[in-house]
């Protein structure tokens, strides 16, 4: 996946954002930190923090993995002729031995050789296969054919839509009509929802080694629904902690919800928002600018 570039007021907002987008867990993604915001007069901080960050990749590159079988298999012919115990194997296999001299002496080399050849030729034609992966369409085909046999062994009466948001991104939405069966898919904070996610991306990424693009998973909108609340208690935080004078840390969230924490308050010049703790412990602390 091509990397994502994001903006904030400090790193860690920027990373949220970043992680967000991508829809990975800290640990599966690789950060560079482009840009820190410079400190200004008085204390406070002029321009934004930008970051870059891709997910991280889930096996060897396809290059540099043909140029190291190469390699490999080369050696292993080599190393026959070079580091061949001949004195000890003369006294077991003297006859056999009188017969390859007889032939030459360099029978068991060749015929090594030749061995290997066939899986170098191989090895390249797997590999640009991988490289290739599938495409966006087929990604979200498998990811659907997977939610809907999971929501059948779970006898949910859903329907399921695909739709590509962007050239990196597919979504899934699952929508049923009453949604209140949908429940058991969200969980307590979307904590069910997010692990469904990182099922279905797991599925889609062993169907697709070489390549897996973002795949987000909803059910009956509720990532909408829980972004507009997140946006309000902030809104209601950020009035708490400009009347009091007093930083605030919220509770532990997920990437994304923290990117929701962030984004309602970018606009408030009265606060400032960051990161702090290890996932999944991590938290937004609010404070006054």
């Amino acid at each position: 996946m091509d990397w994502v570039e994001t903006t904030g007021k400090s790193i860690d907002e920027a990373t949220d954002r970043a992680l967000a987008h991508l829809g990975v867990h800290r640990d599966d993604a690789e950060v560079e930190v482009l840009e820190e915001p410079k400190a200004g007069l008085f204390g406070r901080v002029r321009g934004e923090a930008r970051v870059r960050a891709r997910v991280r990749p889930s096996g060897p590159r396809p290059k540099r993995s043909r140029r190291s079988g190469g390699r490999e298999d080369r050696p292993r012919a080599g190393a026959g002729r070079t580091d061949k115990p001949r004195a000890p194997r003369a006294e077991a296999e003297s006859p056999r031995k009188e017969r390859e001299k007889s032939a030459g002496g360099n029978r068991r080399p060749q015929e090594g050789a030749v061995k290997t050849a066939p899986r170098s030729e191989k090895s390249p034609l797997k590999e640009d296969t991988m490289a290739e992966g599938i495409s966006l369409a087929e990604q979200g085909s498998i990811a659907k054919e997977f939610l809907v046999g999971l929501l059948a062994s779970m006898n949910i009466q859903a329907e399921i839509s695909v739709k590509e948001l962007d050239e990196e991104t597919v979504e899934l939405s699952v929508n049923a009509n009453p949604p209140t069966e949908l429940g058991v898919l969200v969980g307590p904070r979307g904590t069910t929802l997010q692990a469904l996610q990182e099922v279905t991306r797991t599925v889609v990424q062993s169907k697709s080694p070489a390549r897996t693009d973002r795949i987000l998973v909803d059910v009956a909108q509720y990532r909408e629904r829980r972004v507009a609340a997140l946006g309000r208690f902030a809104q209601q935080v950020a009035g708490e902690v400009v009347e009091t004078g007093e930083e605030r840390a919220l509770e532990p969230m997920s990437a994304a919800d923290r990117k929701a924490v962030h984004d309602a308050l970018t606009e408030n010049a009265d606060v400032v928002t960051r990161s702090e703790g290890d996932d999944p412990r991590r938290f937004v602390v609010v404070a006054p600018s």
